[in-house]
Protein backbone atom coordinates (compact mmCIF):
# COMPACT_ATOMS: atom_id res chain seq x y z
CA UNK A 1 0.00 0.00 0.00
CA UNK A 2 1.61 3.11 -1.12
CA UNK A 3 0.25 7.44 -1.58
CA UNK A 4 1.33 9.59 -4.45
CA UNK A 5 1.42 13.42 -3.58
CA UNK A 6 1.22 15.68 -6.71
CA UNK A 7 2.92 19.07 -5.79
CA UNK A 8 2.18 21.53 -8.64
CA UNK A 9 4.46 23.82 -8.65
CA UNK A 10 5.34 27.42 -10.44
CA UNK A 11 8.08 26.03 -12.32
CA UNK A 12 7.62 22.23 -12.15
CA UNK A 13 5.34 19.54 -10.96
CA UNK A 14 7.20 16.62 -8.69
CA UNK A 15 5.72 13.31 -7.73
CA UNK A 16 6.03 11.19 -4.67
CA UNK A 17 5.03 7.82 -3.67
CA UNK A 18 5.23 7.12 -0.06
CA UNK A 19 4.41 3.71 1.64
CA UNK A 20 2.38 3.05 4.94
CA UNK A 21 4.72 4.33 7.18
CA UNK A 22 5.80 7.45 5.35
CA UNK A 23 8.52 6.70 4.34
CA UNK A 24 9.63 8.28 0.11
CA UNK A 25 9.39 5.30 -1.67
CA UNK A 26 10.47 7.10 -5.74
CA UNK A 27 9.86 10.59 -6.89
CA UNK A 28 10.14 12.36 -9.76
CA UNK A 29 9.43 15.89 -11.48
CA UNK A 30 9.10 17.45 -14.71
CA UNK A 31 10.03 21.31 -15.18
CA UNK A 32 7.86 24.05 -17.79
CA UNK A 33 8.43 27.55 -18.50
CA UNK A 34 5.85 30.65 -17.47
CA UNK A 35 4.36 32.29 -20.39
CA UNK A 36 4.78 36.15 -20.41
CA UNK A 37 3.21 37.61 -23.26
CA UNK A 38 3.28 41.29 -22.06
CA UNK A 39 5.12 42.97 -19.46
CA UNK A 40 4.43 41.89 -15.94
CA UNK A 41 2.33 39.08 -16.49
CA UNK A 42 2.68 35.53 -15.61
CA UNK A 43 0.79 32.46 -17.22
CA UNK A 44 0.86 29.24 -18.82
CA UNK A 45 -1.95 26.76 -20.05
CA UNK A 46 -2.83 24.29 -17.81
CA UNK A 47 -2.79 21.66 -20.37
CA UNK A 48 0.77 22.24 -19.89
CA UNK A 49 0.28 20.52 -15.88
CA UNK A 50 -1.45 18.14 -17.27
CA UNK A 51 0.95 16.86 -19.91
CA UNK A 52 3.50 16.99 -17.10
CA UNK A 53 1.51 14.95 -14.63
CA UNK A 54 1.10 12.35 -17.11
CA UNK A 55 4.64 12.53 -18.44
CA UNK A 56 6.10 12.82 -14.32
CA UNK A 57 3.81 9.25 -13.69
CA UNK A 58 5.04 6.76 -16.80
CA UNK A 59 8.27 7.35 -14.75
CA UNK A 60 7.31 5.57 -11.79
CA UNK A 61 8.11 1.87 -12.10
CA UNK A 62 4.23 -0.39 -12.80
CA UNK A 63 4.63 -1.82 -9.26
CA UNK A 64 4.95 1.32 -7.58
CA UNK A 65 1.39 3.18 -9.28
CA UNK A 66 -0.51 0.21 -9.45
CA UNK A 67 0.05 -0.13 -5.50
CA UNK A 68 -1.10 3.80 -4.97
CA UNK A 69 -4.63 3.36 -2.67
CA UNK A 70 -5.11 7.57 -2.53
CA UNK A 71 -3.65 10.97 -4.09
CA UNK A 72 -3.08 14.10 -1.93
CA UNK A 73 -2.72 17.68 -3.91
CA UNK A 74 -0.51 20.74 -3.33
CA UNK A 75 -0.60 23.46 -5.43
CA UNK A 76 1.34 27.00 -6.06
CA UNK A 77 -1.41 29.61 -4.21
CA UNK A 78 -2.82 32.69 -5.28
CA UNK A 79 -2.96 32.26 -8.95
CA UNK A 80 -6.53 30.91 -10.74
CA UNK A 81 -7.74 28.58 -13.50
CA UNK A 82 -10.90 29.78 -15.26
CA UNK A 83 -12.44 26.96 -16.59
CA UNK A 84 -16.11 26.11 -17.76
CA UNK A 85 -18.46 23.55 -16.20
CA UNK A 86 -16.54 20.84 -17.40
CA UNK A 87 -12.76 22.40 -16.34
CA UNK A 88 -11.70 22.97 -19.66
CA UNK A 89 -9.52 26.29 -18.75
CA UNK A 90 -11.02 28.74 -20.87
CA UNK A 91 -8.27 31.54 -20.87
CA UNK A 92 -4.50 30.76 -19.30
CA UNK A 93 -4.17 30.58 -16.17
CA UNK A 94 -3.10 33.03 -14.16
CA UNK A 95 -0.16 32.68 -11.63
CA UNK A 96 0.89 34.73 -8.44
CA UNK A 97 3.89 36.49 -9.78
CA UNK A 98 1.59 38.24 -12.54
CA UNK A 99 1.48 42.08 -11.48
CA UNK A 100 -0.75 43.17 -14.08
CA UNK A 101 -3.79 44.01 -11.35
CA UNK A 102 -1.38 46.37 -9.22
CA UNK A 103 -3.71 49.36 -10.30
CA UNK A 104 -6.88 47.52 -8.80
CA UNK A 105 -5.37 46.94 -5.39
CA UNK A 106 -7.83 50.60 -4.34
CA UNK A 107 -10.27 47.30 -4.04
CA UNK A 108 -8.74 46.04 -0.77
CA UNK A 109 -8.38 49.13 1.31
CA UNK A 110 -6.11 49.03 4.41
CA UNK A 111 -6.54 47.68 6.98
CA UNK A 112 -6.65 44.06 5.72
CA UNK A 113 -6.53 40.74 7.96
CA UNK A 114 -4.00 39.80 5.61
CA UNK A 115 -1.77 41.55 3.09
CA UNK A 116 -3.09 41.38 -0.69
CA UNK A 117 -0.88 41.19 -3.53
CA UNK A 118 -1.40 41.97 -7.74
CA UNK A 119 -1.22 37.74 -8.30
CA UNK A 120 -3.51 36.71 -5.59
CA UNK A 121 -7.25 35.27 -7.68
CA UNK A 122 -9.00 38.64 -6.27
CA UNK A 123 -7.16 41.49 -7.80
CA UNK A 124 -6.41 39.38 -11.19
CA UNK A 125 -10.38 38.35 -11.16
CA UNK A 126 -10.92 41.81 -10.85
CA UNK A 127 -8.43 42.57 -14.11
CA UNK A 128 -10.63 39.96 -15.94
CA UNK A 129 -13.77 41.23 -15.21
CA UNK A 130 -12.82 44.81 -16.28
CA UNK A 131 -11.09 43.46 -19.47
CA UNK A 132 -12.25 40.10 -20.63
CA UNK A 133 -16.07 40.04 -20.62
CA UNK A 134 -15.85 36.67 -23.17
CA UNK A 135 -13.79 35.01 -20.28
CA UNK A 136 -16.37 35.75 -17.43
CA UNK A 137 -18.99 34.86 -19.70
CA UNK A 138 -17.56 31.27 -20.63
CA UNK A 139 -16.78 30.78 -17.05
CA UNK A 140 -18.22 28.50 -14.11
CA UNK A 141 -15.40 28.19 -12.11
CA UNK A 142 -12.51 30.04 -10.77
CA UNK A 143 -10.19 26.99 -8.82
CA UNK A 144 -7.07 27.38 -7.31
CA UNK A 145 -4.33 25.32 -9.37
CA UNK A 146 -4.34 22.28 -7.55
CA UNK A 147 -8.20 22.18 -7.53
CA UNK A 148 -8.07 22.24 -10.99
CA UNK A 149 -5.64 18.99 -11.41
CA UNK A 150 -8.07 17.49 -8.90
CA UNK A 151 -10.96 17.75 -11.26
CA UNK A 152 -9.26 16.84 -14.27
CA UNK A 153 -8.44 13.47 -12.45
CA UNK A 154 -12.33 12.88 -12.20
CA UNK A 155 -11.74 14.56 -8.14
CA UNK A 156 -15.11 16.51 -6.77
CA UNK A 157 -15.40 20.55 -6.94
CA UNK A 158 -13.85 21.62 -4.20
CA UNK A 159 -11.18 24.13 -2.60
CA UNK A 160 -9.71 24.06 0.87
CA UNK A 161 -9.33 26.71 3.68
CA UNK A 162 -5.26 26.85 3.40
CA UNK A 163 -5.79 27.53 -0.12
CA UNK A 164 -8.85 29.65 0.25
CA UNK A 165 -7.72 31.70 2.63
CA UNK A 166 -4.48 33.08 -0.08
CA UNK A 167 -7.01 34.35 -2.42
CA UNK A 168 -7.97 37.88 -1.05
CA UNK A 169 -11.46 36.70 -1.43
CA UNK A 170 -11.82 34.95 1.50
CA UNK A 171 -11.78 35.29 5.60
CA UNK A 172 -8.74 34.21 7.47
CA UNK A 173 -10.43 31.05 8.25
CA UNK A 174 -10.82 30.21 4.86
CA UNK A 175 -14.85 30.96 4.41
CA UNK A 176 -15.46 32.76 1.49
CA UNK A 177 -16.45 36.49 1.74
CA UNK A 178 -20.01 36.54 -0.04
CA UNK A 179 -19.92 40.93 0.65
CA UNK A 180 -16.52 41.27 -0.76
CA UNK A 181 -17.56 39.26 -3.77
CA UNK A 182 -20.34 41.08 -4.30
CA UNK A 183 -18.68 44.58 -3.88
CA UNK A 184 -16.37 43.03 -6.92
CA UNK A 185 -18.98 41.89 -9.05
CA UNK A 186 -17.73 38.40 -8.70
CA UNK A 187 -20.30 35.97 -9.40
CA UNK A 188 -20.63 34.00 -6.02
CA UNK A 189 -21.11 30.55 -7.78
CA UNK A 190 -17.83 30.55 -9.30
CA UNK A 191 -15.97 29.29 -6.04
CA UNK A 192 -15.98 25.71 -4.89
CA UNK A 193 -17.51 24.81 -1.49
CA UNK A 194 -14.69 24.05 0.77
CA UNK A 195 -13.28 21.11 2.44
CA UNK A 196 -10.97 19.95 4.76
CA UNK A 197 -7.45 19.24 3.33
CA UNK A 198 -7.48 15.88 4.65
CA UNK A 199 -11.14 15.27 3.39
CA UNK A 200 -12.05 12.82 0.59
CA UNK A 201 -12.83 14.61 -2.79
CA UNK A 202 -14.10 12.31 -5.15
CA UNK A 203 -11.61 9.33 -7.11
CA UNK A 204 -9.98 8.76 -9.90
CA UNK A 205 -11.54 8.47 -13.04
CA UNK A 206 -11.08 5.61 -15.66
CA UNK A 207 -10.00 8.26 -18.30
CA UNK A 208 -7.57 9.51 -16.00
CA UNK A 209 -6.14 6.35 -14.82
CA UNK A 210 -5.40 4.80 -18.08
CA UNK A 211 -3.19 8.37 -18.66
CA UNK A 212 -1.37 8.09 -15.28
CA UNK A 213 -1.16 4.05 -15.20
CA UNK A 214 -2.95 3.80 -11.84
CA UNK A 215 -5.88 2.02 -10.54
CA UNK A 216 -8.94 3.46 -11.66
CA UNK A 217 -10.75 4.34 -8.91
CA UNK A 218 -8.37 5.70 -6.08
CA UNK A 219 -9.62 7.60 -3.42
CA UNK A 220 -8.40 11.80 -4.19
CA UNK A 221 -7.73 13.58 -0.82
CA UNK A 222 -8.87 17.68 -0.96
CA UNK A 223 -5.16 18.69 -0.71
CA UNK A 224 -3.84 21.99 0.29
CA UNK A 225 -1.33 24.93 -0.74
CA UNK A 226 2.00 24.25 -1.57
CA UNK A 227 3.92 25.90 1.45
CA UNK A 228 1.30 24.45 4.09
CA UNK A 229 1.78 20.77 2.61
CA UNK A 230 5.63 21.69 2.94
CA UNK A 231 5.09 22.40 6.67
CA UNK A 232 3.39 18.76 7.00
CA UNK A 233 5.47 16.74 5.09
CA UNK A 234 8.85 18.60 6.54
CA UNK A 235 7.55 17.23 10.31
CA UNK A 236 5.89 20.54 11.68
CA UNK A 237 3.13 19.24 13.77
CA UNK A 238 3.15 21.66 16.96
CA UNK A 239 2.93 25.34 18.07
CA UNK A 240 5.94 27.21 17.18
CA UNK A 241 7.49 24.69 14.92
CA UNK A 242 9.10 26.98 11.48
CA UNK A 243 9.98 25.96 8.64
CA UNK A 244 12.07 28.05 5.78
CA UNK A 245 10.96 26.70 2.42
CA UNK A 246 13.59 28.15 -0.79
CA UNK A 247 12.39 27.78 -4.43
CA UNK A 248 10.87 30.09 -6.62
CA UNK A 249 9.86 32.71 -3.83
CA UNK A 250 10.82 32.22 -0.11
CA UNK A 251 8.67 31.62 3.18
CA UNK A 252 9.14 31.14 6.50
CA UNK A 253 6.65 30.11 8.55
CA UNK A 254 5.59 29.24 12.16
CA UNK A 255 3.06 27.43 12.84
CA UNK A 256 -0.05 28.45 15.74
CA UNK A 257 -2.11 26.44 17.55
CA UNK A 258 -4.75 29.39 17.34
CA UNK A 259 -5.34 32.14 14.96
CA UNK A 260 -2.20 34.53 15.48
CA UNK A 261 -2.84 38.33 15.71
CA UNK A 262 -2.63 40.77 12.63
CA UNK A 263 0.44 42.29 11.73
CA UNK A 264 0.87 44.32 8.53
CA UNK A 265 3.29 42.19 6.18
CA UNK A 266 2.56 39.21 7.57
CA UNK A 267 0.03 36.27 6.04
CA UNK A 268 -1.91 34.32 8.54
CA UNK A 269 -3.33 31.50 7.00
CA UNK A 270 -5.22 27.93 7.93
CA UNK A 271 -2.71 25.50 7.81
CA UNK A 272 -2.94 21.61 5.85
CA UNK A 273 -4.58 20.66 9.08
CA UNK A 274 -6.57 22.26 12.01
CA UNK A 275 -3.47 24.51 12.83
CA UNK A 276 -2.72 28.38 11.92
CA UNK A 277 0.54 29.79 10.79
CA UNK A 278 2.02 33.41 10.60
CA UNK A 279 4.18 33.43 7.82
CA UNK A 280 6.42 36.09 6.07
CA UNK A 281 6.48 35.56 1.67
CA UNK A 282 9.47 36.78 -0.13
CA UNK A 283 8.87 36.66 -3.77
CA UNK A 284 12.32 36.97 -4.70
CA UNK A 285 14.68 34.21 -4.04
CA UNK A 286 15.43 31.29 -6.66
CA UNK A 287 13.87 33.71 -9.51
CA UNK A 288 16.44 36.35 -8.71
CA UNK A 289 19.26 33.99 -8.24
CA UNK A 290 18.35 32.40 -11.46
CA UNK A 291 17.84 35.64 -13.57
CA UNK A 292 21.30 36.94 -12.32
CA UNK A 293 23.08 33.17 -13.07
CA UNK A 294 21.85 33.97 -16.75
CA UNK A 295 22.75 38.03 -17.06
CA UNK A 296 26.04 36.74 -15.77
CA UNK A 297 26.76 33.77 -18.10
CA UNK A 298 27.26 31.09 -15.31
CA UNK A 299 26.56 27.54 -14.89
CA UNK A 300 25.34 26.81 -11.65
CA UNK A 301 28.31 25.02 -10.03
CA UNK A 302 30.68 27.86 -11.49
CA UNK A 303 28.19 30.39 -10.09
CA UNK A 304 28.93 29.25 -6.68
CA UNK A 305 32.53 28.66 -6.64
CA UNK A 306 32.71 32.21 -7.83
CA UNK A 307 30.18 33.94 -5.44
CA UNK A 308 31.87 31.71 -2.73
CA UNK A 309 35.62 31.51 -3.75
CA UNK A 310 35.84 35.54 -4.69
CA UNK A 311 36.88 38.29 -1.83
CA UNK A 312 33.65 39.77 -0.48
CA UNK A 313 33.62 43.11 -2.16
CA UNK A 314 31.95 45.09 0.77
CA UNK A 315 30.57 48.02 -0.69
CA UNK A 316 28.13 46.23 -3.25
CA UNK A 317 24.65 45.87 -2.54
CA UNK A 318 22.13 43.63 -4.63
CA UNK A 319 18.34 44.41 -4.22
CA UNK A 320 16.90 41.28 -5.28
CA UNK A 321 13.45 42.48 -5.86
CA UNK A 322 12.82 41.96 -9.19
CA UNK A 323 9.08 41.33 -8.88
CA UNK A 324 8.44 43.51 -6.55
CA UNK A 325 8.28 42.23 -2.76
CA UNK A 326 5.71 41.03 -0.31
CA UNK A 327 7.35 41.14 3.49
CA UNK A 328 7.85 43.14 4.58
CA UNK A 329 7.83 46.14 2.48
CA UNK A 330 4.19 45.18 0.73
CA UNK A 331 5.86 46.65 -2.17
CA UNK A 332 4.72 45.72 -5.85
CA UNK A 333 6.52 48.49 -7.61
CA UNK A 334 10.08 47.49 -5.78
CA UNK A 335 12.82 46.74 -8.21
CA UNK A 336 16.34 45.14 -8.55
CA UNK A 337 19.48 45.73 -8.90
CA UNK A 338 23.21 46.69 -8.41
CA UNK A 339 24.71 49.37 -6.29
CA UNK A 340 28.25 50.16 -5.89
CA UNK A 341 29.63 48.41 -8.88
CA UNK A 342 32.86 49.73 -10.04
CA UNK A 343 35.02 49.01 -13.31
CA UNK A 344 36.82 45.85 -11.52
CA UNK A 345 34.18 44.38 -9.92
CA UNK A 346 34.04 40.77 -10.62
CA UNK A 347 31.55 38.28 -11.73
CA UNK A 348 31.88 36.33 -8.74
CA UNK A 349 31.18 39.45 -6.55
CA UNK A 350 28.30 40.02 -8.43
CA UNK A 351 27.11 37.05 -7.93
CA UNK A 352 27.94 36.90 -4.33
CA UNK A 353 25.94 40.26 -3.96
CA UNK A 354 22.98 38.54 -5.33
CA UNK A 355 23.38 35.42 -2.93
CA UNK A 356 23.76 38.19 -0.06
CA UNK A 357 20.72 40.49 -1.09
CA UNK A 358 18.18 37.38 -1.12
CA UNK A 359 19.35 36.11 2.47
CA UNK A 360 18.66 39.49 3.18
CA UNK A 361 15.25 40.14 1.81
CA UNK A 362 14.70 36.43 3.82
CA UNK A 363 15.92 38.09 7.22
CA UNK A 364 14.17 41.36 6.33
CA UNK A 365 10.73 38.73 6.47
CA UNK A 366 12.20 36.87 9.63
CA UNK A 367 12.44 40.07 11.39
CA UNK A 368 9.14 41.04 10.90
CA UNK A 369 7.86 37.50 12.54
CA UNK A 370 10.38 38.14 15.25
CA UNK A 371 8.39 41.42 15.92
CA UNK A 372 5.51 39.86 16.05
CA UNK A 373 6.47 38.09 19.47
CA UNK A 374 7.59 35.07 17.92
CA UNK A 375 10.93 33.18 19.12
CA UNK A 376 12.86 31.66 16.38
CA UNK A 377 15.87 30.29 16.74
CA UNK A 378 15.78 27.26 14.44
CA UNK A 379 14.22 26.74 11.12
CA UNK A 380 13.75 23.26 9.63
CA UNK A 381 14.87 23.63 5.71
CA UNK A 382 13.22 22.78 2.74
CA UNK A 383 13.27 23.39 -0.44
CA UNK A 384 15.11 22.63 -3.93
CA UNK A 385 17.49 26.10 -3.47
CA UNK A 386 18.83 25.00 -0.28
CA UNK A 387 21.68 22.39 -0.65
CA UNK A 388 24.72 23.61 -1.13
CA UNK A 389 26.30 23.94 2.00
CA UNK A 390 28.38 27.49 1.55
CA UNK A 391 24.82 28.93 0.78
CA UNK A 392 23.42 27.20 4.21
CA UNK A 393 25.51 28.89 5.96
CA UNK A 394 25.55 32.23 4.47
CA UNK A 395 21.87 31.58 5.19
CA UNK A 396 21.98 30.56 8.93
CA UNK A 397 24.44 33.64 9.49
CA UNK A 398 22.27 36.34 7.45
CA UNK A 399 19.07 34.87 9.88
CA UNK A 400 20.58 34.25 12.95
CA UNK A 401 19.37 31.14 13.35
CA UNK A 402 19.87 27.12 13.11
CA UNK A 403 19.44 25.42 10.05
CA UNK A 404 18.06 21.73 10.25
CA UNK A 405 17.57 20.44 6.86
CA UNK A 406 14.79 18.08 6.48
CA UNK A 407 15.64 14.46 5.35
CA UNK A 408 12.81 14.98 2.59
CA UNK A 409 13.78 16.31 -0.88
CA UNK A 410 9.82 16.18 -2.09
CA UNK A 411 8.81 18.07 1.04
CA UNK A 412 5.29 19.73 -0.38
CA UNK A 413 4.41 16.29 -2.77
CA UNK A 414 5.42 14.22 0.91
CA UNK A 415 2.77 16.47 2.75
CA UNK A 416 0.35 15.70 0.02
CA UNK A 417 0.44 11.88 0.12
CA UNK A 418 0.09 12.12 3.57
CA UNK A 419 -2.85 14.15 3.48
CA UNK A 420 -4.07 10.86 0.48
CA UNK A 421 -3.48 8.69 3.62
CA UNK A 422 -5.53 10.82 5.96
CA UNK A 423 -8.39 10.23 3.86
CA UNK A 424 -8.14 6.99 3.05
CA UNK A 425 -8.34 6.67 6.86
CA UNK A 426 -4.94 5.04 7.01
CA UNK A 427 -3.80 7.71 9.33
CA UNK A 428 -5.15 10.37 11.65
CA UNK A 429 -3.88 13.71 12.61
CA UNK A 430 -2.42 12.21 15.66
CA UNK A 431 0.12 9.79 14.10
CA UNK A 432 1.57 13.14 12.01
CA UNK A 433 4.36 14.14 14.69
CA UNK A 434 5.65 10.03 14.70
CA UNK A 435 5.45 10.43 10.95
CA UNK A 436 8.12 13.43 10.91
CA UNK A 437 11.38 13.09 8.44
CA UNK A 438 14.63 13.38 10.40
CA UNK A 439 16.20 16.68 10.58
CA UNK A 440 20.19 17.48 10.62
CA UNK A 441 21.76 20.41 11.80
CA UNK A 442 23.69 21.71 8.74
CA UNK A 443 24.42 25.80 9.64
CA UNK A 444 24.16 27.87 12.61
CA UNK A 445 25.09 31.34 13.23
CA UNK A 446 28.56 32.36 13.44
CA UNK A 447 28.39 36.23 14.53
CA UNK A 448 30.02 37.45 11.16
CA UNK A 449 29.92 41.45 12.14
CA UNK A 450 30.80 42.18 8.64
CA UNK A 451 27.78 40.40 7.27
CA UNK A 452 25.28 42.43 9.73
CA UNK A 453 26.93 45.26 8.96
CA UNK A 454 26.06 44.66 4.83
CA UNK A 455 22.82 43.45 6.12
CA UNK A 456 22.15 47.23 7.61
CA UNK A 457 22.89 48.77 4.43
CA UNK A 458 20.84 46.57 2.70
CA UNK A 459 17.81 47.92 4.46
CA UNK A 460 18.95 51.41 4.56
CA UNK A 461 19.89 51.51 1.02
CA UNK A 462 16.34 50.13 0.31
CA UNK A 463 14.37 52.88 2.27
CA UNK A 464 16.58 55.60 0.33
CA UNK A 465 15.26 54.21 -3.00
CA UNK A 466 11.65 53.11 -2.51
CA UNK A 467 10.29 56.52 -3.51
CA UNK A 468 12.19 55.88 -6.75
CA UNK A 469 10.21 52.52 -6.86
CA UNK A 470 6.52 54.82 -6.60
CA UNK A 471 7.53 57.03 -9.35
CA UNK A 472 8.65 54.50 -11.94
CA UNK A 473 5.30 52.77 -11.23
CA UNK A 474 3.21 56.03 -12.13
Amino acid sequence: MSFLGIDLGTGSLKLAIIDDEGREQCSTSIAYAIDTPHPGWAEIDPLIWWRALCEAAARFPDAQRSAVRAIGFSGQMHGVVLSDAHGNAVRPAMLWPDTRALSLLDAWPAPQPNPVAPGMAGPLLRWVALHEPQSILAARWAMQPKDWVRLKLGGAIASDPSDACATALAEPSGAWDRALLDRLGLPGEWFAPLAPSYAAGGTLSDEAAQALGLPAGVLLATGAGDTPCAALGSGLTGDGDALLTTGTGGQILVLATDEPDAVPGLHRYRAATDHWYRMAAMQNVGVALEAVRGWLSYEWQHAYRDAFESDVSPGLTFLPYLTGERTPWLNPAARGGWLGLALGTSRGAMMRAAFEGVAFSLRAGLDSIRQSGARVSALRLAGGGSVDPRWRQLLANALQVELHAVDCPNAAARGAALLGGIAAGHWHAGDLAALAPAATRVAGPQGDAQLAARYARFIDLYGRVEPWFAQLSR
